[in-house]
């Protein structure tokens, strides 16, 4: 005898409901285990999560190979390095720790995600900066020659870089746009007859997009990885009004490379025109350069960088800088470091980008990466 249609069919309904729902309940905690697995940094621990997800027995660790074939290039041994590296290079032995991976969030265990403020270029307070000559009549092919009061050459330099990544995943896989700003000053903090006066303030902003290179195109020779590619937007003034007015609008490609403790970035500068009219600096690349080359060197508790700006046309402009830093507290490698800068060349300040000088800094650094 056929059932009643009011209970049947609830029933009909309550069991394409549970069989329609347990595809989805099933679902729901692999899925929630999985994100939980895509969480762990570490590549091997986040590996060993999924495999216990899909009933796999861990995997018999791996028989060390030799050093020279277990990566192409020597691990860094920067102190500078996050705190769980030597976990990582343990569990991971053919990926060599990276301070450029670290630094621009290039591997997908770096990524921090967006609007998080850190150091850019360094930060630092040199309370002593001593400077050959004094610009004491600043001019330009556009802009006449300013009389400035009688600056002392010892003062204070001050520098603020923050950077903050704004966008992740864009357009290529795992590319990142980035924005920085930069602001440095130098101060005339021992000059108590005119009041301790700021003699100069440069501002720069910087749009940045940077592309991490895939694992199979990093290999170069002699053991050097190549880790990244960049494509940015910079302006940078000195907030003066006419005459004393400087600044200039640039894009720029640059390329970072590693080996170890060492990384080499080329930088390439193309001026964006502006009406002669209205250009304080016209010739400002024939001085301050239209690229520059960067060497760095982390290793133990110390860094050091050299930085090479030329113009490409005359070896007498451009400028040469070096930076040495070691920390305060041994027992903290990123906390404040002893900062000293040797400077020497043409373009120190924007308002300077025309004349030539060295400068010698000492002070601390701070914020680091």
């Amino acid at each position: 005898m056929p059932c009643s249609f009011t209970p049947c069919h609830a029933l009909a309904v309550l069991v394409l409901l549970c069989t329609a729902a347990s595809p989805a309940a099933a679902q729901a905690e692999p899925s929630a285990a999985l994100a939980k697995c895509a969480e762990i940094g570490a590549a091997a621990d986040r590996l060993a999560c999924y495999d216990r997800l899909a009933g796999r027995a861990a995997a018999e660790p791996a028989t060390p190979l030799p050093a020279e074939a277990s990566a192409s290039a020597p691990p860094s041994t920067s102190a500078l390095l996050p705190v769980d590296t030597a976990h990582m290079q343990a569990t991971a032995p053919a990926a060599p720790a990276s301070l450029l991976s670290r630094f621009w969030e290039l591997d997908r265990a770096d990524k921090r995600g967006v609007f998080n403020f850190i150091g850019y270029q360094p930060n630092y307070i040199l309370p002593l900066h001593f400077t050959s000559h004094i610009n004491r009549s600043p001019q330009s092919p556009t802009q006449a020659a300013v009389l400035l009061p009688d600056y002392q050459r010892v003062e204070a330099k001050v520098q603020l870089s923050l950077r903050t990544k704004v966008a992740q995943g864009v357009l290529l896989h795992d590319a990142d746009v980035w924005f920085g700003y930069t602001q440095q000053s130098l101060w005339q903090v021992w000059n108590s007859t005119d009041s301790k006066p700021f003699r100069n303030t440069d501002y720069e902003a910087e749009m940045m997009y940077v592309v991490p290179l895939p694992e199979r195109l990093r290999q170069l020779p002699f053991g050097w990885l190549w880790r990244y590619g960049q494509v940015a937007l910079a302006h940078q003034s000195n907030g003066q009004a006419d005459p004393l007015s400087r600044s200039w609008n640039r894009t720029y490609v640059a390329f970072g490379f590693e080996r170890g403790d060492w990384s080499l970035i080329p930088r390439f500068n193309q001026r964006i025109r502006e009406n002669i009219a209205d250009d304080n600096n016209p010739d400002i690349t024939d001085y301050r350069g239209r690229g520059d080359l960067q060497l760095n060197w982390a290793s133990g508790i110390h860094t050091a960088s050299l930085l090479y700006r030329t113009t490409f046309k005359r070896g007498s402009r451009g400028a040469l800088q070096f930076d040495f830093t070691t920390p305060v507290y041994r027992h903290q490698p990123n906390g404040i470091r002893w900062f000293l800068e040797l400077f020497s060349g043409y373009g120190e300040t924007l308002t300077d980008y025309n004349f030539r000088q060295n400068s010698l800094g000492l002070g601390v650094t701070f914020l680091q990466f």
